[in-house]
């Protein structure tokens, strides 16, 4: 089997991990070792992180409908049961884009759930 000599794959190799590494504290930014497994954590934080990301703006979201559905006098499980059965398909992003934002609009979608919900009872 021929001799492999890998002078500038290493070395590039390297340089991108340690380029990944740049900022972290002491050896973790200077040693190839530390900085790979410092790296490689780093990577699992975030791909964890961009999950939970979306977990955190919808729970956000929800806490924002419910603040401004309590407002108009509904809680937030009627406030939706009543948006769909009026057949309003906003998600709960754009609501709470209108609670935070438009209150008078928001105002008139709980208007619509209140009539939707008295016609269905």
């Amino acid at each position: 089997m021929p001799r492999v000599k890998r002078g500038s794959v290493r070395r590039a190799k390297r340089k991108k991990l340690l380029a990944r590494a740049k900022g972290f504290y002491a050896t973790k930014s200077k040693l190839y070792r530390a900085a790979k497994e410092s790296v490689d954590t780093a990577l699992k934080y975030a791909f964890v992180g961009r999950r939970n990301k979306k977990r955190d703006f919808r729970r956000l979201w929800v806490v924002r409908i419910n603040a401004a559905a309590r407002e108009q006098g509904l809680t937030y499980g009627q406030f939706i049961n009543g948006l769909k059965t009026a057949g309003v398909t906003l998600d709960r992003k754009s609501l709470a884009e209108l609670a935070v934002r438009q209150p008078a609009a928001f105002a008139r979608l709980a208007a619509q759930v209140k009539q939707a919900r008295a016609a269905r009872a």
